[in-house]
C-alpha cells in the first residue's frame, strides 16, 4: 500500500488523474499572475510572476520571459545554477532528467491547485510540482511529492520546496536575524553578485538566529507603501536553507526548502514525501500590502489556528513569580487579574513532580503529575477558584523535553534523542535533553500527557506549549542506523502528527506556541496554534523593534504582547513608565507578566484603564488591516503603526518615543486605510493616570487630511507614548 509523508498539512492530488499537457499555464489570484510553460517531453519551466497584466506572448515579444527550470535538478541544469532538487538513486546515479508527463487542476473551495507530474526519463522517479493559489488573497503556496518505484531506497540529497527567478536590478533583501531575547531583528541590504544563504539548524525551533521569510523589493530600497515587493516564507518548523544565488547574467533566483545538511531523506519505494509548503506573495503596495496579505491569508485560509478569533487579556505567572509557586499565590494573582478586568490566568512552570520537585530548570520535565508539597488541593481548585471568578485557566506545559533528573528518564532513557554508545549532551538547567519524536511510543506519551490533563479538567481553557532546547543529541535509537539522517525531518514529523491528534480532539483550547520566546514563530506550526509568544523579552522598548520585524509576516491575534515588571532585569534593570509598556504591549493580544501584589497603585490604574479600553479596541488591532506609519529603525525618534477595520469605521493608532535628542524634530504622522472622503473623529484611550487627553482628542479630521497631510503628536518626553482611536 502507498503511503505518504505529509509536511505541515501538504495535501496530494492522485498521479493516476493527470493527463499529458503541452503549453502554457497561467496561475492566478486575485491581483496576481504566475505563469508557466512545457513543451512535450521537456521539463517545467517558469516565465514570470508578478501583476496579472502580463501573458507568455507579450513576455516573450517584449524578452521578458525567464523561460528557466521551474525546479532546476541535479545534473540537468548548468551548474551556474543551483540545483533545487537532487537525488542519489538506488544504483548510485545522482542525475534527474525530468519531463512535464501531465497536469491537473482541482478546485478546493478556497483555492485551486494545480499539480505537474513530472518523471525522470531514465529511472522509476516521479516528482509533483504543486502550486495552490488562493481566491481572496494574493498568496500561492508551492511544494513537491517526490514518489519512485526504484527496488530500493533512495536518497534525497536536496529536496527544495520552491525555486523562484526574479530579474536583476536594484533589488533588495529584507530578512530577519535575532537570538534569544532579541527576535526577529530586520536586516535590509540590496542583493549583490554571488550566493546568499540564510539557515537554520537548531532543529527543534527555526525563528531564533535566521528566520524562515523574506521579503524582497524588487523597486529599490524598501518601502512601506510602493514598490514591487515578493515576500516568501518557508511552512516549517525545522531545519532550513533560503538561498539567492545571484549570476553575472541578469537574474536572481531563490530557493528554499529543507536544510540538506544532516538530512538526506532515505526515502523508501511506493511512498511519497512532501516537501514543506512555500508561501509566495507579490505587491505593488511595498512591504506593508505584502504583509496585509500574509495576515488575511493566515486568519482566513486557515494557517492560524484561531483565524479571525480574538484573544483574551491574559496574566501570566512566570515573571512574576518564576519557579515559586503554590496554591495562596495561584490564588492571589487570579484574585488580581480579576480586579482588573482580565479573562484568563495562566500558571507557568513549576506546577508538577513527584519524586523531584520542579523548583528550578535542572529536573522534573517529563514528570507530569501535579506537585502536592506546592498544590495540596490539586488542579481542581484552581480550575474551580477561575470559575468562580469568572476568568478561565490555563497551564505551561513542555511536551518534547525530559530532564535526565527526572522519573520519565529513569524509566525511558532511551526516549531521548541520542545516538548509541555516544555521551548524552544536555542542556538548559545542565541536565534538559529533547525526546524522540520519531518515535510513536514517544508520540503517544506526548499525546497522553495532554489528553489526560484535558480529560480530568475540561475547564482548562489555554496550554503554554514551551520548547526551550535545540536538537544537541542528533540521533534516534528508534530508527535504523541506515536512516540517522532522517532524524531531523522525522522529529518534525512526529510533532506534527501529535499536534493533529489533539487538535482533532480539542479545538477549542487555546494553544500558545513558546519556545524560549519567538524561537518557533513560523507558518509550519502556526496551523495547529493560536498564538505564539512574541519573546522572552518583555522590555517595552525592545518590543517596539521585536514586535516590529514579527509584523512583517504574523498578525497581530497571533502576537502575545505582555505587560512587564520594572526593573527590567532582561535589559540591565531599565525602567520604563507603565503608560509606555501597557501602550506597546496593546498593539497585539495584550496580557500581564509580572506579580500583581507588587504593582505600585499608578500601575494598577493603569492597567485598569488599559484593559478596559483594550476591550473596546481589540477587534479591530487583533484582526484589522496593518499599517507600518514611522518605522524604528530609521532613527527618527518615533515609531508609529495603526490598525484600520475592513470597513474603514475604526481605526486605532499608536506611536512610541524611542529615543529623545535636543532638537530632534519629530515626524508628521501620515496615517493610511482610511477613507479618504469621509470624517474621523480622534479619540485618545489609555490616557496616562492623573492627567487630561491631549488636544487631539475630541477633534475632527477627513480621512484625506489625516493620510495626506497628517498630525502632529505630543511626544515631547522619555518614553513618551499615545494611543488614539479613530471613529468615522
Amino acid at each position: 500500500m502507498k503511503k505518504t509523508l505529509f509536511i505541515a498539512g501538504a495535501m496530494l492530488l492522485a498521479a493516476s488523474h493527470l493527463s499529458a499537457w503541452n503549453g502554457e499555464v497561467v496561475i492566478t489570484t486575485p491581483n496576481t499572475a504566475l505563469i508557466l510553460h512545457a513543451d512535450e517531453g521537456k521539463d517545467l519551466r517558469m516565465d514570470y510572476y508578478g501583476a496579472k497584466t502580463a501573458t507568455l506572448q507579450q513576455l516573450r515579444d517584449a524578452g521578458d520571459a525567464f523561460d528557466f527550470p521551474a525546479l532546476p535538478a541535479f545534473g540537468t541544469v548548468d551548474m551556474i545554477h543551483v540545483p533545487a532538487i537532487q537525488v542519489q538513486h538506488a544504483n548510485g546515479d545522482q542525475n534527474l532528467e525530468l519531463h512535464v508527463t501531465g497536469y491537473a487542476v482541482a478546485d478546493e473551495g478556497s483555492a485551486v491547485v494545480h499539480t505537474f507530474t513530472m518523471q525522470d526519463k531514465l529511472l522509476p522517479v516521479a516528482v509533483n510540482v504543486c502550486y495552490k493559489a488562493y481566491k481572496t488573497v494574493d498568496i500561492i503556496e508551492t511544494w513537491t511529492e517526490i514518489s519512485h518505484q526504484e527496488k530500493k531506497a533512495i536518497t534525497l540529497k536536496r529536496y527544495d520546496s520552491g525555486h523562484l527567478t526574479l530579474r536583476r536590478g536594484d533589488v533588495w533583501l529584507t530578512h530577519l536575524h535575532g537570538d534569544w531575547a532579541a527576535e526577529a531583528d530586520m536586516t535590509q541590504e540590496p542583493l549583490t553578485r554571488g550566493l546568499q544563504v540564510i539557515r537554520n539548524s537548531d532543529g527543534a525551533r527555526n525563528a531564533h538566529l535566521d528566520a524562515p521569510e523574506v521579503m524582497l523589493s524588487l523597486d529599490g530600497q524598501p518601502d512601506e507603501n510602493r514598490g514591487r515587493t515578493i515576500g516568501a516564507a518557508l511552512c516549517w518548523n525545522g531545519n532550513f536553507e533560503l538561498r539567492i544565488n545571484t549570476t553575472d547574467k541578469s537574474y536572481h533566483h531563490l530557493y528554499a526548502g529543507i536544510d540538506p545538511q544532516a538530512s538526506q531523506y532515505m526515502l523508501e519505494p511506493n511512498r511519497t514525501f512532501a516537501t514543506p509548503h512555500l508561501a509566495l506573495c507579490y505587491s505593488d503596495n511595498g512591504m506593508g500590502g505584502v504583509s496585509r496579505a500574509f495576515h488575511r491569508w493566515a486568519r482566513t485560509c486557515g494557517m492560524l489556528h484561531r483565524g479571525m478569533k480574538t484573544g483574551d487579556i491574559l496574566l501570566n505567572s512566570w515573571e512574576g513569580l518564576y519557579f515559586d509557586i503554590n496554591e495562596e499565590r495561584m490564588l492571589q494573582m487570579m484574585d488580581d487579574i480579576a480586579r482588573f478586568g482580565g479573562e484568563l490566568f495562566v500558571m507557568d512552570d513549576g506546577w508538577f513532580g513527584n519524586k523531584y520537585q520542579r523548583n528550578d530548570d535542572s529536573s522534573t520535565l517529563g514528570d507530569w503529575v501535579v506537585d502536592r508539597k506546592k498544590l495540596p488541593n490539586g488542579l481542581g481548585v484552581l480550575v474551580d477558584a477561575a470559575r468562580q471568578k469568572g476568568i478561565k485557566f490555563g497551564l505551561w506545559i513542555e511536551p518534547e523535553a525530559v530532564n535526565t533528573k527526572s522519573e520519565l528518564f529513569e524509566r525511558h532513557p532511551e526516549w531521548a534523542l541520542q545516538t548509541k554508545g555516544r555521551e548524552l549532551k544536555q542542556g538548559r538547567g545542565g541536565t534538559q535533553v529533547v525526546l524522540d519524536m520519531t518515535n510513536p511510543q514517544v508520540q503517544d506519551f506526548v499525546f497522553k500527557m495532554v489528553d489526560d490533563l484535558l480529560t480530568q479538567y475540561p475547564e482548562i481553557a489555554y496550554l503554554k506549549w514551551d520548547a526551550n532546547n535545540s536538537i544537541q543529541n542528533v540521533g534516534s535509537l528508534y530508527l535504523p542506523m541506515a536512516k540517522q539522517a532522517n532524524v531531523y525531518v522525522d522529529y518534525q514529523l512526529g510533532l506534527l502528527k501529535v499536534l493533529k491528534r489533539i487538535r482533532e480532539k480539542y479545538p477549542n483550547v487555546v494553544m500558545q506556541d513558546c519556545a524560549s520566546g519567538g524561537g518557533r514563530a513560523n507558518y509550519g506550526l502556526l496551523p495547529y496554534f493560536d498564538e505564539f509568544w512574541v519573546s522572552d523579552n518583555t522590555d517595552a522598548l525592545q518590543r517596539v523593534y521585536i514586535q516590529w520585524g514579527t509584523s512583517l509576516f504574523f498578525p497581530a491575534n497571533a502576537m502575545a504582547q505582555h505587560i512587564n515588571h520594572c526593573p527590567y532585569w532582561n535589559t540591565g534593570g531599565r525602567v520604563i513608565p507603565v503608560k509606555f509598556r501597557c501602550d506597546v504591549a496593546m498593539s497585539g493580544r495584550l496580557g500581564i507578566e509580572l506579580q500583581p501584589k507588587d504593582m505600585t497603585d499608578e500601575e494598577r490604574q493603569q492597567c485598569t484603564t488599559c484593559f478596559s479600553d483594550y476591550k473596546a479596541l481589540r477587534n479591530t488591532i487583533q484582526t484589522g488591516n496593518l499599517y507600518r506609519l514611522v518605522n524604528p529603525y530609521n532613527r527618527k525618534g518615533v515609531a508609529s503603526l495603526m490598525y484600520v477595520d475592513d470597513n474603514s469605521r475604526q481605526a486605532v493608532l499608536f506611536a512610541y518615543r524611542t529615543d529623545n535628542w535636543y532638537g530632534q524634530p519629530m515626524p508628521r504622522i501620515r496615517m493610511q486605510g482610511l477613507q479618504a472622503d469621509a470624517n474621523y473623529t480622534i479619540t485618545e484611550r489609555n490616557v496616562k493616570t492623573g492627567q487630561q487627553p491631549c488636544s487631539l482628542s475630541g477633534k475632527q479630521f477627513s480621512g484625506r487630511f489625516l493620510m495626506d497631510v497628517g498630525i502632529e503628536i505630543p511626544l515631547d518626553w522619555d518614553y513618551a507614548s499615545r494611543v488614539f482611536e479613530l471613529r468615522r
